[in-house]
C-alpha cells in the first residue's frame, strides 16, 4: 500500500535491545492531501529512520507501508509501518513501452477525492401537490 502526506513532525527516537539485538524506531506524523485530511503516524525502523529525519515539516511524500495488528493481553495494537519513502516530485521511473497491440493505462490515484454532492432536488423534484410543513 501507499500514502501520500505532507510531514507535520518527527516523533521521538526510540531504542533498545531485544534477543535478536539492538533496535531503533522513530515515528513520523504526516497529514494526507485529501478533501478531509487525516493525520497518520508512520512507524519508521533502523533503515527508515534516517530517511524520515531528511523530511522537513510541510514537504511532500509518499509511502509505501504495511498495516500490521498484534493483541497483547486482550488488547490490539496497529502500526503502519514503512519499508519506503519517496519525496513527491521526484522523477518516477519510466514505466518499460507496452506492445501496440495492448490499449495504454492510465494510472489511477490510490485515493480519489469523492464527487461533490448533489442537492437534493436534483434527485427528487417537488411535486404540484405536496405540502413541505417541515421547519428546516
Amino acid at each position: 500500500m501507499e500514502i501520500i502526506g505532507k510531514v507535520v513532525r518527527l516523533g521521538n527516537l526510540i531504542e533498545g535491545q531485544s534477543a535478536r539485538g539492538p533496535w531503533r524506531k522513530q515515528d513520523l506524523i504526516i497529514e494526507t492531501e485529501e478533501q478531509y485530511p487525516r493525520t497518520v503516524c508512520l512507524t519508521c525502523w533502523t533503515n527508515q529512520i534516517d530517511e524520515a529525519q531528511k523530511f522537513a515539516p510541510g514537504q511532500s511524500i509518499k509511502a509505501q507501508i504495511e498495516i500490521s495488528s498484534r493483541e497483547f493481553n486482550g488488547k490490539w495494537y496497529t502500526d503502519v509501518r514503512v519499508w519506503r519513502f519517496d519525496p513527491v516530485g521526484a522523477a518516477a521511473p519510466t514505466p518499460a513501452p507496452q506492445p501496440a497491440a495492448q490499449p495504454v493505462q492510465s494510472a489511477q490515484p490510490m485515493h480519489q477525492t469523492p464527487p461533490a454532492a448533489t442537492p437534493a432536488a436534483d434527485y427528487f423534484p417537488p411535486q404540484e401537490d405536496s405540502v413541505d410543513d417541515l421547519p428546516f
